[in-house]
C-alpha cells in the first residue's frame, strides 16, 4: 500500500457518515420558530449535491513536490491535454480584440449579435445540420448548467417531473432541482436480470445495447413518475459512460416524446470529443428532429418543433470550463422570451463574447487553407484523447477489468465490482468502502457509480483527460497496483 497515513487519517475524521450517495434527501438547520440565519431551501440545495465530494475534497491532492503521495485527481471532468494549443491563441487574440465602446453598456440578454452567429456557423459544421440555426433561438450564459437550469424552468412547473436514463451526470440533480424545483425520476436502462456480468475476460460487462433507453423503458418511468413528465433529458454523447447513442435510440426518444407531449433536451456538450467517429455512430439530435429544407418550418429553420431543444458549453470540447461559456437553442417561440429574461441573471461578459466569436470565427494558421481554428483544434484533441483513452483502455483489457468501450468524452465506464467487499453492508456502503480504498490507499480519485444512479455497485468512472502526463504514467502504475493487491498478485 502506498503512505498516505498523514494525509488520509484526516480524510475519516472530517468525511460525515454516509449511509448512501443519493443526491435526493433533504437537510435543513431551520427550526420551526423561524429563528435560523440559514434558509431552509439553501441548505436544502447543499444536500442535493452528490455526498462523494464530501471525500474527494477532504483528501490531499497529488503535488509532485509538495505531496507525492496525494490522490492524482481523475473524476473531474475536464480536460488538461490541450493548454499548449489552447492559452498562445487566447493571448493573441486578447490582444487583438480592441474594447469597443459598445462592450462596456448593457449588452443583448441572450449574447451578442457576432457571438451568436458564429455559434450558429459552429453548430452547423459540428452538428453536420442541413441548415444554419436561427440565431434568435440560441441564448447563451454563463455555462451549460446555467443554461440547462433555465430551460428548464420555461419548460415545467415546480415539482413537474424530468426523465433522465441511467446512469447519469450526478450534477444534474443539483441542476435541475435545487432552484427549477423539478422532480427527477430515474429511466432504468440495465436489465441485469437478464445479463450475465461473470466473465470478466470480456472488454464489457454487459452488452453497450443495454443502456440504450427504449420506449419500454421511457413508459414505465412515465407510470412511474408521481407528477407530470415534462422533461427527457439525454447526455449524447454520454456522461458517464463514454459513449454515443445510435441514430435509431434517438430517433426513438423523439417520437416518443413528441407522442407524449414530453420536451426532448438533448445535453450534446461533448459533441465535440467524438474521437473515434468510426465505431461512435454519433448523429446529433438536431440533426435527427430536424426537417430542415421543407416549406412548411414556421418555427424555425431546422423544423425542430415545440419539444426538442439542444444544450452545450465549451468546457470539454475546448477545455474552457474556466471561460463559462453556454449555449442553449429552441424554436419554440413560447420559451424564447422566458429564456432571454431568465438569461439576465448569467450572462456572458462583452469581453469574453468578443473573445469566443473570434475564437469561433477564425481560420486556421498557414498551411492549413480553408479550414476554420475550431476545426483543426478538434481534430488535435481528438488525436489526444485517442491516445490516452487507448493507453487507459489497453491497461483494463490487460488486467482483464470489464468495461464499456470508450469512444467520446472525456472518461472510461469501468466495472470494479469483483473488489467489492463481501458482507451484510449495503450496496452503498460497500461501493463507499471500495472508493475510500482506492482513494486512501493507492492514490486513485475515480467518480463512484450509485452517485450517478447507476443501478448496481462498484461501477466507476475514470476521466483519463484529467492529468498532466506525468500524472497520468502515475494513475496507470497506481492502479496495476491497486487491482494486483486486491487480486492478492
Amino acid at each position: 500500500m502506498l503512505p498516505y497515513s498523514s494525509s488520509t487519517s484526516a480524510l475519516s475524521s472530517k468525511t460525515p457518515s454516509l449511509s448512501s450517495f443519493s443526491t435526493s434527501s433533504s437537510s435543513t438547520t431551520s427550526s420551526d420558530n423561524g429563528s435560523s440565519i440559514a434558509s431552509r431551501r439553501g441548505q436544502h440545495a447543499v444536500s442535493l449535491l452528490p455526498t462523494y465530494l464530501a471525500d474527494a475534497r477532504a483528501v490531499q491532492t497529488y503535488d509532485k513536490d509538495t505531496a507525492p503521495n496525494g490522490a492524482l485527481q481523475l473524476g473531474v471532468a475536464e480536460s488538461q491535454l490541450v493548454e499548449d494549443l489552447l492559452v498562445p491563441k487566447l493571448n493573441q487574440w486578447a490582444r487583438e480584440i480592441p474594447f469597443t465602446a459598445d462592450g462596456i453598456y448593457y449588452q443583448p440578454t441572450p449574447g451578442r449579435p457576432g457571438m451568436k452567429l458564429g455559434m450558429a456557423e459552429y453548430m452547423k459544421d459540428l452538428l453536420q445540420l442541413p441548415v444554419l440555426p436561427d440565431t434568435d433561438g440560441i441564448i447563451v450564459g454563463a455555462g451549460c448548467n446555467a443554461v440547462l437550469e433555465n430551460l428548464c424552468f420555461a419548460l415545467a412547473e415546480p415539482g413537474d417531473t424530468c426523465l433522465i436514463p441511467t446512469p447519469y451526470y450526478a450534477a444534474f440533480e443539483f441542476d435541475l432541482v435545487a432552484r427549477a424545483g423539478l422532480n427527477i425520476v430515474p429511466v432504468t436502462t440495465m436489465d441485469y436480470a437478464n445479463c450475465d456480468s461473470t466473465d470478466t475476460t470480456s472488454t464489457s460487462s454487459v452488452d453497450e445495447a443495454m443502456y440504450y433507453p427504449t420506449p419500454a423503458a421511457l413508459d414505465a418511468a412515465f407510470a412511474k413518475a408521481t407528477t407530470p413528465p415534462k422533461v427527457l433529458l439525454l447526455s449524447h454523447p454520454h456522461n458517464p459512460l463514454g459513449i454515443c447513442y445510435p441514430p435509431h435510440v434517438i430517433q426513438d426518444c423523439i417520437d416518443w416524446c413528441r407522442s407524449n407531449r414530453v420536451h426532448l433536451i438533448s445535453d450534446e456538450i461533448y459533441a465535440g470529443s467524438v474521437y473515434r467517429p468510426e465505431d461512435a455512430n454519433f448523429v446529433s439530435a438536431l440533426q435527427l428532429a430536424s426537417s430542415g429544407g421543407t416549406d412548411d418550418n414556421d418555427d424555425g429553420p431546422l423544423g425542430l418543433g415545440p419539444y426538442i431543444h439542444w444544450v452545450y458549453a465549451l468546457s470539454k470540447d475546448f477545455a474552457l470550463s474556466g471561460m463559462r461559456v453556454g449555449v442553449a437553442y429552441s424554436e419554440n417561440p413560447e420559451i424564447r422570451m422566458p429564456l432571454q429574461k431568465m438569461n439576465d441573471m448569467c450572462q456572458i461578459s462583452s469581453h469574453t463574447q468578443m473573445l469566443v466569436q473570434e475564437m469561433m470565427t477564425a481560420d486556421a494558421d498557414s498551411g492549413e487553407d480553408n479550414k476554420k481554428w475550431t476545426t483543426v483544434f478538434r481534430q488535435a484533441h481528438h488525436d489526444r484523447l485517442r491516445a490516452r483513452g487507448d493507453t487507459w483502455q489497453s491497461l483494463l483489457q490487460e488486467l482483464e477489468i470489464p468495461h464499456l468501450p470508450a469512444v467520446s468524452g472525456l472518461f472510461c465506464w469501468m466495472d470494479l465490482s469483483e473488489f467489492l467487499e463481501a458482507g451484510d453492508d449495503t450496496e452503498e456502503e460497500r461501493e463507499r468502502a471500495l472508493y475510500l480504498t482506492m482513494v486512501n490507499d493507492f492514490g486513485l480519485l475515480f467518480t463512484p457509480g450509485l452517485s450517478m444512479r447507476n443501478e448496481r455497485p462498484g461501477f466507476f468512472r475514470c476521466v483519463f483527460s484529467a492529468a498532466t502526463e506525468d500524472e497520468y504514467k502515475l494513475a496507470l502504475t497506481r492502479f496495476r497496483t491497486f487491482v494486483q493487491q486486491q487480486r492478492g498478485v
